[in-house]
């Protein structure tokens, strides 16, 4: 007996020495072990051991960080929070710099001797069609050279063409439009809308590398919070521009706000260059091949892109990277939510851009408010969006923990979507009486409606990122490059269904135009906000739903 039990225990050792914490995690996605006394019974008594905790014991620690000092999941909390801030405020800049257009609309056009509509399609439609698309190549980089050196040098080169586009001596030059040029103006204008568009399709990387940051230095059981903090801004971004220059426009030249705002995008690229380090860190590799040397020449090398060449050849394929994205978007687990979130957010986008319309324009269109209370009322969705932020942070912890208990100790990614159940019912609320209030022109349901709606957006857009990322722990990047790209595309959707012009949404993208305009004005606010509710809401019914029933199975098939 002594030497079968002996025998047992050496057995035990051999396949703790085995078990890779990095393949479980990766492999268990969307099912993972939280409780450490769960963990003795799923993985055994001396596996369970072994495993690393949260400092007040309580939770297993996943991804489990490796016993080396440069692993970014060892860094202290106030280096975390560094990372977090800084990239926070990169992801701000793409929004942030769009939104100035709305805010400097009718000062292009009288500089540039056009008509407001024509500025609104050049500088917005298709420079926000590009913060999609620029999202996924940008991630191609990102995986091959590293996070830091693709974030430098991105927005290095968005600040160089902002800076292009305030000193824009005509049109052409801001934003770069060939088809424009040579069909409407003389050949100078191609050189305008280059500028413009060329600054979104490089200032959209902290959009999709965001949520690298967050899962490359938070264990699991944080992430939801840190993705909250991230998410909120790019949600509130859109929104700070048109507050804060619409003031400003009124009583001087655009091209201080695109001056302030280059100022802001050269300030984020100061501390990206003096605080941010490089956080990817492959637990497969030996801590060896991946150790950091001190000294100023090595963080040199690493912030230009030197050292991300050299790992280069220790990373994913350009044969894998290229097809990553078309190889997640068509699992189920993945495409049901980003359809529905698709939608959620491109309405979203509709009402903050035509709000614009609605309150410029004088009765029975619109309220008549003059170019300061237009300003002022942005201060609504930004007020929301800090309200959505703080009740997210709450309520996806209190789900997280609730349903861990429920599950004895097991977490199951599907409880994410919980939160979306919470979301919908002020989305319609919000929608329902914005409608109200531009169809009776109700300035308090005009505002309320709006804040609650956005709102429902802030929850209902971390809960689907959260999901996302939980269903794919190797394929952050992707799910953040899609995920932006639903953003545009959903918001491309909301145009084709408010002027019910199909030809257009081809080329249109994220949209500044005034397309809802026409539908409330001949069928009313409640119509044509009701029916985009009552959209979203057909589509919650069927997905959410659907993934949580349907999600362990979706898992367990389409796994990546």
């Amino acid at each position: 007996m002594p030497q079968l039990e002996e025998h047992s225990d050496k057995i035990v050792v051999e396949v703790a020495e085995k078990f890779d914490p990095a393949s479980y995690y990766e492999q268990a996605a969307g099912r993972l072990v939280i409780d450490p006394q769960h963990a003795k019974m799923e993985f055994g008594e001396t596996l369970a051991s072994m495993l690393k905790l949260s400092p007040d014991g309580s939770t297993i620690l996943w991804p489990q960080p490796a016993d080396d000092p440069n692993d970014p999941q060892n860094w202290s909390d106030r280096r975390k929070s560094l990372h977090l801030l800084v990239i926070t405020l990169a992801a701000c800049i793409p929004d942030f710099d769009s939104g100035i257009g709305i805010a400097s609309i009718f000062g292009l056009a009288q500089t540039y001797r056009t008509t407001a509509g024509v500025i609104n399609n050049l500088t917005s439609n298709w420079s926000i069609f590009l913060l999609g698309w620029g999202g996924i190549f940008w991630v191609m980089l990102v995986r091959r050279y590293g996070r830091l050196p693709v974030l430098f040098w991105t927005q290095v080169f968005a600040l160089a063409f902002l800076v292009g586009a305030t000193f824009s001596p005509d049109l052409a030059t801001f934003t770069g439009n060939i088809s424009y040029a040579a069909n409407n103006l003389n050949a100078d204008v191609f050189r305008l809308k280059a500028m413009r568009c060329l600054t979104a399709f490089f200032g959209t990387c902290p959009q999709v590398k965001g949520l690298y940051v967050v899962t490359d230095i938070f264990p699991f059981h944080l992430q939801a919070r840190k993705l909250n903090i991230w998410t909120f801004g790019f949600i509130i971004s859109p929104f700070l521009s048109p507050f804060a220059f619409g003031f400003l426009v009124a009583r001087t030249s655009w091209r201080w706000a695109y001056g302030i705002g280059s100022l802001y995008s050269a300030f984020v690229v100061l501390l990206i260059g003096l605080f941010m380090e490089e956080t990817m860190y492959d637990r497969h590799l030996d801590p060896d091949q991946q150790r950091i040397a001190p000294g100023v020449q090595y963080r040199l090398e690493t912030l230009i892109g030197i050292t991300g060449y050299r790992m280069a050849k220790y990373r994913s394929r350009w044969s894998e990277i290229v097809w990553a994205c078309l190889n997640v978007v068509w699992r189920p687990q993945f495409l049901l939510v980003a359809f529905f979130e698709t939608f959620v957010f491109g309405f979203s986008v509709g009402i903050n851009v035509t709000n614009v319309v609605f309150m410029g324009s004088p009765p029975p269109v619109g309220f008549g408010f003059s170019q300061f209370a237009v300003a002022g009322a942005y201060a609504t969705p930004i007020l929301a969006v800090i309200l959505g932020e703080l009740s997210g942070r709450f309520l996806n912890d209190r789900i997280m923990n609730f349903t861990v208990r429920k599950n004895k100790g097991i977490f199951e990614a599907e409880s994410r979507l919980w939160a979306c159940y919470a979301a919908m019912p002020l989305y319609i609320c919000g929608f329902l009486t914005l409608g109200a209030g531009v169809q009776h022109l109700n300035k308090a349901a005009f505002i309320l409606g709006w804040g609650i709606a956005q709102v429902a957006v802030m929850v209902n857009t971390v809960a689907v990122y959260a999901y996302c990322n939980d269903c794919f722990p190797r394929r952050q990047g992707e799910i953040s490059a899609l995920l932006n790209l639903a953003r545009v595309l959903g918001g491309r959707h909301s145009h084709c269904v408010s002027t019910f012009d199909h030809a257009s949404c081809l080329f249109t993208g994220f949209s500044v135009a005034y397309f809802q305009v026409p539908w409330a004005t001949k069928s009313g606010g409640i119509q044509t906000f009701g029916v985009e509710a009552a959209i979203v809401m057909g589509l919650f019914l069927i997905a959410v739903p659907t993934v949580q029933l349907r999600g362990r199975y979706f898992r367990e098939h389409f796994a990546l």
